[in-house]
């Protein structure tokens, strides 16, 4: 009888938190747990969105359709009986990501965080400048920023006009050549710096000068410092920024559809794994399987971001002397 006046005793106490959190729960419910579980299940089936009717549960058939080409399979047999066709595109689109991924968020980190030890010098009109180097940030993600890139890469477009008046001949239209389509995406999203920058100048301004006086009386030149007290302190920043945007790249979608146009460019040089996902769910309805690839690439981005925290316990300090 206690056990129950008390547990009575306790949700009354914790009516008016309960129903604070109830339109939160309602939403992660409805919204988030709910969908989650029903693409799994999807994932499982080859639903088509336009024939629900014809559902079928085809067990491991859609993960099958994308890992066949490693095994050298044209196509596959699902547990009905289904013959499946292997995706040629899949690994193509797994490729692009991977390089885009490796490449650009180093290259990203690196610039923000040069721009970021500019920015925490005591120059003139540097809270003007902040200002302006976040801007891309905020523009670059949308379709008219990503329309405007296109335009500015085509054959006739601004880069080769500026080239062409230092003495370019020759040029090609960076967007549809397949050797440089994947790297206007990648300079695009380096121009995207400003968030990076601006955790990393607040991890900058935590770092006492103390430090840096100290090594400046033993004789530490700039060079020094930078690695044996900036990078250390500020490790805890860098693993932070570069989980952060492992994520943020391996979903990057939009400037690979308009750039892109829609189809993974020429010789599939800019099919981004979400564009295919997206083509493969939308254009040909192919949704179970779009939603087993949506479920691969958590999986994918789980396992990075893991493998980037265990490497944590060999480069980053945390100010405790280990």
């Amino acid at each position: 009888m206690r056990n129950t006046s008390g547990i009575v005793k306790a949700i009354k106490h914790n009516a008016a938190a309960y129903m604070f959190l109830t339109p939160w729960l309602l939403g992660f419910f409805v919204l988030t747990l709910y969908p989650m579980a029903y693409s799994l299940w999807l994932g499982f089936t080859n639903y088509d969105f336009t024939q629900p009717a014809s559902t079928q549960w085809i067990g491991l058939g859609n993960y099958a359709k994308m890992f066949g080409p490693l095994f050298g399979l044209s196509e596959v047999t699902a547990s009905t009986g289904e013959v499946i066709r292997v995706d040629p595109y899949y690994l193509k689109s797994l490729s692009v990501t991977f390089t885009y991924v490796f490449v650009s968020v180093p290259l990203k980190l690196i610039f923000a965080l040069a721009v970021a030890m500019l920015m925490n010098q005591k120059l003139r009109g540097v809270g003007f400048y902040r200002a302006v180097y976040y801007i891309p940030t905020l523009l670059g993600g949308s379709v008219a920023i990503a329309v405007l890139w296109r335009k500015l890469f085509e054959k006739d477009g601004l880069v080769n006009i500026l080239l062409g008046t230092l003495g370019f001949t020759d040029l090609p239209s960076w967007i549809t050549n397949p050797k440089y389509a994947l790297w206007t995406l990648i300079l695009l999203t380096v121009w995207q710096f400003g968030s990076s920058m601006i955790i990393f100048l607040a991890g900058l301004k935590q770092i006492p000068q103390e430090y840096y006086d100290a090594a400046s009386v033993d004789g530490a030149d700039n060079v020094r410092q930078f690695f044996f007290i900036t990078i250390p302190m500020l490790s805890p920043v860098i693993l932070f920024t570069l989980v952060l945007q492992i994520i943020t790249s391996f979903q990057a979608f939009t400037q690979a559809y308009i750039i892109g146009g829609g189809s993974g460019g020429v010789l599939n040089s800019t099919l981004f794994y979400t564009l295919h996902l997206y083509i493969q769910g939308w254009t040909y309805h192919e949704m179970g399987y779009a939603s087993a690839m949506a479920w691969v690439l958590l999986i994918i981005i789980a396992l990075f971001t893991a493998l980037v925290f265990k490497s944590s316990d060999l480069w980053v300090s945390y100010g405790t002397g280990e």
